[in-house]
């Protein structure tokens, strides 16, 4: 029987040259190739270059956007808000003059333009004679009947009353010429009618000189009085259309832009000019919680522009808002409040015009003296 043991072929295997890796489980693991390891040492480090540098790029921008409160005061950015008006007629109507063109300088209670004006003017005469009528009547009612009327009142009174005399005369005739048979009814009757007639006359004078007497009714005094209240009132909207057809300047500008020419038909409140307030000069800009209490109205504060960094303007803080312009968290946390801004305005004098609106600026506060 052969031997298995001798007819049995032995393998010898190659030593392994490949480092083990530490069991696990009792397997044994083998590392990556050198070529792999290299590519994850590759991508880590630039993970790590990337936090570092957004990092680094997240302070600096920490830094910038918050305001540098130092021994020289708090230094704050803004801009130069950008204030316009437009410019219209309070009134319906056309064009007659255009004063001014774009970019001229305007101040305050100018002409800029004007309206037609016939159609104002004589509405307001009209407005006027109308009133002076009213008043006239007014002064009649309560000053009340002249003597000379009432005078006229008895008269007619004493003629009246000489005529009844002379008809109830008249009457007792044909009545007694009517019994003795020496006169017809038909006569009768008409001295009867003619009687009845001078007594209702008399009646009339009577009530004339009574109401004459008695002067004017307190009645008619109210009703006078109320339309001359009633034109007072239309003249006062004949002298506001008469005003509202000149175009004045409320307030120091410059003319942006011409919008409408002389002839244009325009309606009430239609643009006319635009004009760019220039005075005041206000700068429009924002401080962080912490800072807040630095910001006291009055404070002053001193402005510079990238334009004319060697310029310093004064000025003072005029407003601070009471509500934060921007809260991150319905609830704010402690670390989150800081984040909270409120808007701040500055009062800059300007003397030689070289703040222009829109332009960056840098606000400094200064320090309040104890």
């Amino acid at each position: 029987m052969p031997d298995r043991s001798s007819s049995t072929s032995t393998t010898i295997l190659a030593p392994d040259t490949s480092p083990e890796m530490p069991r696990v489980d009792g397997r044994t693991r083998t590392s990556p190739p050198p070529g792999k390891q290299r590519t994850h040492w590759i991508a880590a480090t630039l993970v790590l270059v990337i936090i570092i540098v957004g990092g680094a790029y997240a302070w600096q921008s920490f830094r910038t956007a918050s305001p540098a409160a130092g021994p020289q005061g708090l230094v704050l950015y803004g801009n130069v808000e950008i204030r316009q008006v437009d410019l219209a007629f309070g009134v319906e109507g056309t064009i007659a003059k255009v004063l001014v063109d774009e970019g001229d300088r305007v101040e305050g209670g100018q002409t800029l333009a004007i309206l037609e004006q016939q159609p104002f003017v004589e509405g307001q005469a009209s407005a006027t004679a109308a009133l002076k009528s009213s008043e006239a009547r007014l002064d009649e009612l309560v000053a009340g009947f002249r003597p000379q009327e009432i005078d006229e009142a008895r008269a007619s009174v004493a003629s009246r009353e000489a005529s009844l005399a002379n008809a109830d005369i008249n009457l007792k005739r044909q009545r007694e010429l009517l019994q003795g048979g020496h006169t017809s009814q038909q006569q009768y009757d008409a001295a009867d009618m003619v009687d009845r007639t001078a007594d209702a006359n008399l009646r009339d004078a009577r009530a004339v000189l009574a109401m004459r007497l008695e002067g004017t009714r307190h009645e008619q005094i109210t009703q006078q009085r109320a339309e001359v209240e009633a034109r007072r009132a239309a003249l006062g909207i004949q002298d506001y259309r008469l005003l509202k057809s000149t175009l004045i300047a409320p307030n120091a500008g410059i003319v942006l832009t011409r919008i409408r020419e002389p002839g244009a038909v325009v309606i009430p409140n239609s643009p006319v000019l635009t004009v760019s307030v220039i005075d005041p000069v206000w700068v429009r800009t924002y401080v962080d919680e912490p800072n807040l209490s630095r910001m006291v109205p009055g404070a002053a504060v001193r402005v510079q522009t990238d334009a004319t960094p060697s310029k310093v303007y004064d000025g003072r803080v005029g407003y601070v808002s009471p509500t934060a312009e921007f809260t991150p968290r319905t609830v704010e946390a402690p670390s989150l409040r800081t984040d909270l801004v409120y808007r701040v305005r500055i009062i800059v004098d300007n003397p030689d015009r070289g703040l222009r609106q829109g332009m960056p600026a840098t606000v400094t506060v200064l320090p309040v003296k104890p």
